[in-house]
């Protein structure tokens, strides 16, 4: 549904709608405000740090942050990965948790452009303890690979959008810090942590070495990601964004439609955390769907379909049939995203179409 219609949906028009999107946070659209913008963007080079819309939109992400600086880049795997190679040397690990983004969904480029392997901990819905990962670090033995990163993510996608609490993310940071590891943070969507807990950006991550945080999925950006820290990683940043090819000229367009994002798309995630809690409570009354709707935090719900009788693969072309679209992301477990292009009446209508399957 348009983030351009701004009046409420009936039921019925709801009914006729084309496609209700749950998916992702990464399908919606951007808005008239954004398309001018992007039309009217004023742009130079920013290989050569000439683009003045992208240094707005850098300076802006870095203010926000309490960081020195920043960097844009085009995909949060992008940015994620340019941290570890920053923080790492090939041979050693990475400490993440065992469904983390870095490992399952980013074509194993720790390993490709790092050197480097995951070392896993398995976090309760996703969030490890510094006495989880304080087992995991390696001994300083000559024969043994060196632990050589401590990666967090915060939501955690894969858990169900689960939000890393602020005393356990700086339990883990004075862990880290005091044997000398440096902490990434992959924030992709930690403006949904901030609106769940409460609490700005900054003071979430503030004792993180860095930060990857996308414009593309909650704050409703057609493209971008950020990547935060010193003026020294921000330099060897530019440097290896470079070498994978994300040198983007004159993409001030992007950052103009990244600037609204920034500014505006946090004022409304608590929406999208109502939708996702309402979608959650409505499934767990639906005969063969199996959630804790208690556990949903943010604007990411994870059902067990196995009841139904159905796989995902069944189950997601079932409901794409009544236009319908959701993700399996496991044999028995889909994933429903709640977004800005989707209102609590589109939000209805898929559980309504989810309720006709299992029926």
């Amino acid at each position: 549904m348009s983030s351009t219609d701004t009046k409420t949906h009936s039921p019925e028009a709801v009914k006729r709608a084309s496609v209700v999107d749950l998916r992702s946070d990464t399908v919606t659209k951007p808005s008239p405000e954004m398309r001018r913008a992007m039309m009217e963007a004023e742009v130079g080079d920013d290989v050569y740090g000439e683009d003045p819309t992208i240094n707005r939109l850098e300076h802006r992400a870095a203010e926000i942050f309490g960081r020195e600086a920043a960097i844009l880049v085009p995909t949060g795997t992008m940015g994620n990965q340019i941290a570890i190679k920053i923080h790492t040397r090939p041979g050693q690990e990475i400490i993440c948790e065992e469904r983390a983004h870095i490992k399952d969904y980013e074509m194993a480029m720790l390993a490709q452009f790092s050197g480097c392997l995951p070392r896993t901990v398995a976090g309760e819905k996703g969030i490890p303890t510094w006495k989880q990962i304080q087992r995991k670090i390696q001994p300083p033995t000559y024969y043994i690979a060196q632990t050589g990163l401590i990666a967090l993510e915060n939501t955690h996608n894969m858990a169900g959008g689960t939000v890393i609490p602020i005393e356990t993310i700086n339990d883990i940071c004075d862990g880290a810090h005091s044997v000398k590891l440096p902490v990434h943070m992959d924030g992709a969507r930690v403006f949904n942590a901030s609106a769940a807990l409460g609490k700005p950006v900054s003071e979430i991550t503030k004792n993180v070495d860095s930060v990857m945080f996308c414009l593309s999925k909650g704050l409703g950006a057609p493209v971008g990601s950020l990547l935060v820290g010193s003026k020294e990683f921000i330099r060897m940043a530019r440097i290896y964004r470079k070498s994978l090819g994300g040198g983007m000229r004159q993409a001030g367009i992007l950052a103009a439609a990244g600037l609204i994002a920034l500014e505006q798309g946090p004022k409304r995630l608590h929406d999208d955390h109502g939708n996702a809690k309402h979608v959650a409570e409505r499934l767990a009354d639906i005969r063969g769907i199996n959630i804790d709707a208690a556990t949903v935090q943010t604007n990411i719900v994870i059902f067990d379909v196995s009841g139904t009788g159905m796989d995902t693969a069944d189950f997601a072309r079932k409901l794409a049939e009544k236009n319908v679209l959701a993700s399996g992301i496991s044999p028995e477990l889909m994933r429903i995203v709640t977004h800005l292009d989707v209102d609590r009446a589109a939000c209805d209508h898929a559980v309504n179409m989810i309720e006709e399957i299992c029926a």
